[in-house]
């Protein structure tokens, strides 16, 4: 049986990933399906991005990212991702867009750190148990 490579974030990656000024005129990479499973390195996009791409990997723990005051969007559904780490809001102040659809959020709880991003507006949780969860709305 033939196993998938899986792609770690390097420096490498980010500089050879597609860049480009997506339609709202915003500075994105797309760190798109290379089975990444977590999140590392992305110190290498010394903070030049508006939107990163981070869909169709294989990231559990949303967590251990650099200072990046001009990220805005983050999009990385299609993931394994159960846990949101504490210091989103040191590390990602000014984010306003987070697509976590299809991720493993099953707890209301596991949404608490995302309370404290200062500039959140744009929050997708669509195909995570949490949206079972009886007041979900109430709670987000």
């Amino acid at each position: 049986a033939r196993r998938s490579l899986k792609m770690r974030i390097t420096p490498d990656l980010v500089m050879f990933s597609p860049q480009f000024t997506n339609p709202l005129r915003e500075r994105e990479i797309k760190l798109r399906a290379y089975k990444i499973p977590a999140i590392e390195n992305l110190g290498s996009t010394q903070d030049q991005f508006d939107t990163i791409d981070l869909s169709d990997n294989e990231i559990r723990k949303l967590e251990n990212f650099p200072l990046l005051k001009r990220l805005k969007t983050l999009l990385i559904s299609n993931n394994l991702i159960f846990r949101v780490g504490d210091d989103l809001k040191d590390c990602l102040p000014n984010l306003h867009t987070l697509m976590l659809a299809n991720n493993n959020i099953v707890n209301l709880q596991d949404l608490n750190p995302l309370c404290n991003l200062p500039a959140l507006r744009r929050l997708c949780l669509i195909e995570n148990n949490v949206t079972k969860q009886p007041n979900y709305r109430l709670y987000v």
